[in-house]
């Protein structure tokens, strides 16, 4: 144990050491995890009326991920709020002495280099799902913080909404469903653009689990699949599904008629589908993105939308969440976007609110975390965010 802990300390000091940041903040975080009771902080989506209609809504901030009892059985201190943005916010209240944040990708708490600062207490940011952009992660790794998030928890939900986007878009099914409730009939204003999935060219950006599971349900369809990552699939795999490796993102786009986002926000990928990128795709084409917001460049988007260019655009992401009344992605023509509802299902929820009391019980008895949940560790970002 006591060699355990020297390893942990040397690894501590070499990250801290790298990062180039001064002060003691990064040891004492590291190093003081499982002491004591804490108080821990939880930032959900309100639900209201719909939190009682559901005994397994555990997502929302009523329901708090089914956790309170345990916690505070614990003699932990468990404050719940939806209440995230400005100076005078209900979370800016508890920044100061918290030890635990909780939030969720859809409704973020976004955890800035500032309020890392004045988190003196804080020691473990965890995601209630996954995705954990809304985090200065190089803030974060400076300061010695854990970030972690519950890996899994809501592929199948997303690859299931984007499948399910995918038709709608091709199919052309929003227009005939406002017909319907308008009490209007006009057949060929959708038939015009409606098409057959099958003989499609889709190409997903990114194809980790989320973009494995998307291609795995495409391939009943008979479309020709492509996909580009930082990693190519083991030949096996990506022979049974019948996707095509693409090195180069940019030879890969223009083949697409419909081309799905599953990738992190990164420094990298941020406003990644610019003016530029967007006008060498098939004029066309539809889109999927269900990973972030940020990733498009807004305005571009919505250019693209007005003529054409984008046929059809679809995804529950946007940037800011919750997006502005203003924003103009809500206003745009040809699109179908939802509020960020894909990986919150009722089962994803269930799935992601045992990982949070799974890390959280860890935490407590200071064990490690199944290793691929971390986002930052020992001031090292994951491979996906570096």
């Amino acid at each position: 144990m006591a060699l355990a802990l020297k390893r942990a300390a040397a690894s501590a000091a070499r990250s801290f050491a790298s990062s180039g940041y001064s002060g003691s903040s990064f040891l004492t975080r590291h190093l003081h995890a499982s002491a004591g009771g804490k108080k821990i902080v939880g930032v959900f989506y309100k639900a209201n009326e719909y939190a009682s209609m559901n005994p397994n809504f555990v997502g929302c901030a009523e329901n708090s991920l089914g956790i309170r009892d345990w916690l505070e059985s614990q003699g932990h201190k468990y404050i719940v709020t939806d209440d995230k943005e400005g100076p005078n916010c209900e979370l800016e209240k508890h920044i100061p002495d918290l030890h635990v944040l909780i939030t969720t990708p859809f409704h973020p708490a976004y955890v800035t280099a500032e309020r890392i600062k004045k988190a003196k207490n804080l020691q473990l940011l965890l995601t209630a799902g996954i995705g954990s952009d809304h985090v200065d992660l190089k803030a974060a790794a400076a300061a010695g913080l854990t970030v972690a998030e519950v890996t899994g928890s809501n592929t199948v939900s997303v690859a299931e909404d984007e499948l399910m986007r995918i038709l709608i878009l091709v199919r052309n099914f929003l227009p005939g469903y406002h017909q319907i409730i308008k009490g209007e009939w006009n057949v060929a204003a959708i038939a015009h653009r409606a098409y057959d999935l099958e003989g499609k060219t889709v190409g997903t950006v990114g194809a980790g689990r989320i973009g494995r599971l998307l291609l795995q349900r495409l391939k009943p369809f008979n479309c020709n699949l492509l996909y580009h990552d930082r990693l190519k699939m083991d030949p096996e795999l990506e022979k049974e599904i019948g996707a095509k490796f693409e090195e180069d993102v940019d030879a890969m786009l223009p083949k697409c008629d419909i081309i799905v986002i599953n990738m992190p926000l990164t420094e990298k990928t941020k406003g990644m589908f610019d003016k530029e990128r967007i006008a060498k795709l098939k004029k066309g084409v539809l889109i999927v993105n269900n990973a972030r917001g940020a990733i498009m460049d807004t305005q571009a988007v919505v250019d693209a939308c007005s003529s054409g260019h984008i046929a059809g655009y679809s995804g529950d992401v946007w940037y800011p969440q919750p997006a502005p009344k203003d924003h103009p992605w809500r206003y745009m023509p040809n699109h179908a976007m939802t509020p960020h509802i894909s990986g919150t299902t009722i089962d994803a929820q269930l799935r992601y609110a045992a990982g949070v009391k799974d890390m959280l019980d860890r935490y407590f008895k200071g064990e490690e975390f199944p290793p691929q949940h971390y986002i930052v560790k020992e001031g090292e970002l994951a491979s996906q965010y570096r």
